[in-house]
């Protein structure tokens, strides 16, 4: 038998050199410290972090545009939060019971704080009575310092209004804005608490030991609390959009378990060779470690983009889903290092290296013997996925982003049917001029344009701000609507004028996406090119990737225009479909499958890289590459798939339209795109594959990052099942 002691030095000899490398040493040999400093994020995000649903806005607009500016400018000029409206509802409102109810009711709600004014139809000479006179509205407008508990005691005294047969239904934008909170945090909750388990069950299966399947799941748990704990701040300093938060918490929460994924079967890769549980770490956190810091890069390149756009929601995103994979990539290179200290020897190693033969080898030689045929049909099914896309509609969705039986909803239907007066106009026209001015414009102006059906009222809001409620032919949001709102900026008749209303916002919103995003798609290209270059040291990769990227993402930008907007699998997913798509959605879904895609590259090319600088030609690297890397590629990518169903499975329709959408294209990604079309496309460039300019050649020897093929070799070792049980349980330098 070897002599412990002089097999300990002779392996602290063989250490691996790089700044990744002697992290994981670092984080192994102060494992208690690393994992204390990961409890005390997660606490401080579950107790601190967890409040940051409580500040966070529903719908925070176009940033900088005329719709949003005028909206700020009449905000400035009424100090009103916003209203909550009860609809009254069972009872002819000549009914003296029904009168006497309301009335009181009105008369209570006036003397409660908070409360700026309050109306009934018995008080507007019957303006807020239905159509068919067995409804009416009370609406109580709240002052801009009201407080949560100020509301909460505004409706339950609307709910206490009973006489004979009404009933009464409480909501209002106010109502909208805290169920639609309440809603997102409670469809979170439910996405951890669903998603977890089962991937848990997956690694279970995919490991064969729960050991090694445990650590994804608590490195997640931590970086979960992490990104609550940092949107909690950014949220000090900008508004915050509610829908950002489960998007960057399901991004997190995929990214995390992906990254301890492919750490731990690196880990078990190096134990499998032979090397000890101090060795196996820092051998894998040179390798994967870079594999994981590189693929974050990706991810937080791809979300950058959207930092050019000038919408808050567009940046909330990108500022919390950066500050997210920073905390997912740093959770996979510190605490997984650490809990692989503590259960490394319960983590079972492969009794063989993972052979060179196998599925997926096999299915990268028939690819290659028919690598045209096999691309052009890729491609073409791809294109023809993302068909759909190009007859999808947008819409900024209101009520309709939460479920039928929620209150804010039927009131908001209610009043759109019965109370057409009530309802919010298409287009509003800010004035800034007295009633009279804003009321000869309406009439010589605004009236007289093709789309507009009529003007409902003009309403002063302070001694020199008035607004014009304007209604249009069709669809509140469509092409009629829209043209209107351009007519109007075209013909201000000397006027300074705002024109705002979901009608103006869309219109601002696509004019927004189609000047900036070109920029942002450019951004987000150049880093992408630049950091794969970096990794492969070659030009045609990295262009290569680029494009199959964008052409995978079509198929979920195709699948999202049927479920939601045509209403396929409606029932199924237990939605009612608008005829559109949320106006952000489909750019949130780009940033994201981008980089998600880039992320499965990554995993990708490191391994076929790592071959093919150890001297394989590019085919045979191909097929070993995606043979070794293939079921991680697979297993991470079903993972992603079964979080992003999870939280598709809540109730609030932009959060669905995210995890449906994000969850096709991570299965289209990793099965269609990296088993068939990158082998193929691979296979036709051979040896191109790896060209690059003389003078990028020697720019990639200074900055390329190739510190995983610089690992030494590991002393004599028999496998660990072959080992003797002393020498199985070897401490090595650092501690146990």
């Amino acid at each position: 038998m070897r002599n412990p002691r002089t097999t300990v030095e002779h392996q602290a000899d063989l250490q691996v050199g790089g700044r990744l490398a002697a992290l994981g040493r670092v984080c192994f040999r102060h494992r208690r410290l690393v994992l204390a400093f990961w409890a005390v994020v997660l606490a401080a995000g579950v107790l601190i972090g967890g409040r940051v649903f409580e500040g966070s806005v529903a719908g925070t607009g176009s940033g900088g545009s005329e719709s949003a500016k005028g909206t700020a400018v009449v905000e400035a000029a009424d100090p009103v939060k916003g209203s909550v409206t009860a609809v009254v509802d069972g009872a002819p409102t000549t009914d003296r019971s029904v009168q006497a109810a309301v009335q009181a009711a009105t008369a209570d709600l006036a003397k409660l704080p908070g409360v700026a004014s309050v109306a009934d139809t018995y008080s507007t000479g019957g303006q807020l009575t239905a159509t068919d006179g067995n409804a009416s509205l009370v609406s109580v407008r709240m002052g801009d310092t009201s407080t949560p508990q100020q509301l909460t005691a505004v409706t339950d005294r609307l709910e206490q209004i009973h006489a004979g047969n009404a009933h009464v239904t409480v909501g209002g934008d106010l109502v909208l804005q805290d169920e639609v909170k309440k809603q997102t945090e409670a469809d979170t909750r439910f996405g951890e608490i669903v998603t977890l388990p089962l991937t848990l069950i997956v690694m279970v299966l995919v490991f064969g030991g729960l050991a090694a399947a445990g650590l994804p799941g608590i490195g997640a748990i931590a970086s979960v609390g992490g990104a609550l704990l940092a949107m909690f701040g950014f949220s000090k300093i900008m508004d915050i959009d509610t829908s950002v938060l489960p998007i960057a918490t399901v991004l997190g929460l995929g990214l995390s378990i992906d990254y301890a994924l492919l750490m731990v079967n690196r880990f078990r890769e190096e134990r499998g060779h032979g090397a000890t549980i101090a060795q196996a770490v820092e051998r894998t956190s040179a390798t994967a470690g870079r594999t994981v810091a590189f693929s974050g890069l990706t991810v937080a390149v791809a979300l950058s983009g959207l930092f050019v756009f000038t919408s808050p929601v567009f940046r909330a995103v990108a500022a919390a889903g950066v500050s997210v994979v920073v905390i997912a990539v740093a959770a996979a290179l510190t605490l997984v290092p650490a809990l692989l200290g503590f259960v490394g020897r319960r983590i079972k190693a492969p009794t063989s290296p993972v052979p060179d033969e196998g599925f997926f080898s096999r299915t990268v030689r028939r690819v290659q013997k028919r690598a045209v045929p096999v691309m052009l049909a890729c491609i073409a099914l791809l294109i023809a996925a993302g068909a759909p896309f190009l007859g999808s509609h947008f819409r900024n969705s209101g009520a309709d982003v939460l479920p039928k039986s929620f209150a804010s909803r039927q009131v908001a239907e209610t009043v759109q049917q019965r109370f057409p007066g009530q309802a919010p106009a298409p287009v509003t026209v800010v004035v800034e001029g007295d009633k009279a001015a804003a009321q000869a414009y309406a009439d010589s102006v605004v009236a007289k344009l093709p789309g507009v059906s009529g003007v409902r009222a003009v309403t002063p809001v302070g001694d020199r701000l008035s607004t014009v409620d304007v209604l249009v032919h069709g669809d509140p949001q469509g092409a009629e609507a829209k043209t209107v709102v351009k007519e109007l900026r075209a013909d201000r008749d000397g006027l300074k004028t705002y024109v705002t209303g979901d009608a103006a916002s869309l219109v601002d919103f696509q004019h927004e996406i189609a000047t900036r995003g070109p920029w942002a798609l450019g951004l987000v290209a150049v880093g992408t090119l630049v950091l794969l270059f970096m990794m492969t040291g070659s030009v045609v990769m990295p262009i290569k990737a680029l494009l199959m990227n964008v052409l995978s993402l079509t198929a979920s930008l195709g699948a999202l225009t049927l479920v939601f907007q045509h209403g396929y699998f409606s029932g199924l997913l237990g939605f009612t479909p608008t005829g559109g798509l949320e106006t952000f959605v489909p750019v949130l879904v780009f940033a994201f499958a981008f980089g998600l895609s880039m992320d499965y590259e990554v995993f990708l090319l490191s391994r076929i890289k790592e071959l093919h600088d150890q001297g394989y030609e590019s085919s045979r690297a191909v097929q070993l590459g995606l043979q070794r890397s293939g079921r991680i590629i697979t297993s991470a990518g079903l993972l992603m798939v079964i979080v992003f169903a999870g939280f598709a499975a809540g109730q609030m329709l932009m959060v669905k339209q995210m995890g449906i959408a994000l969850a096709v294209a991570v299965a289209v990604d990793a099965t269609l795109v990296r088993c068939l079309l990158v082998p193929a496309t691979m296979s036709l460039f051979g040896k191109l594959n790896w060209w690059a300019p003389a003078p990028l050649r020697r720019l990639h020897r200074i900055i390329g990052l190739s510190e995983h093929v610089n690992l030494p070799p590991l002393a004599p070792a028999v496998l660990p099942a072959q080992r003797p049980a002393d020498e199985r349980e070897l401490v090595p330098v650092g501690g146990a």
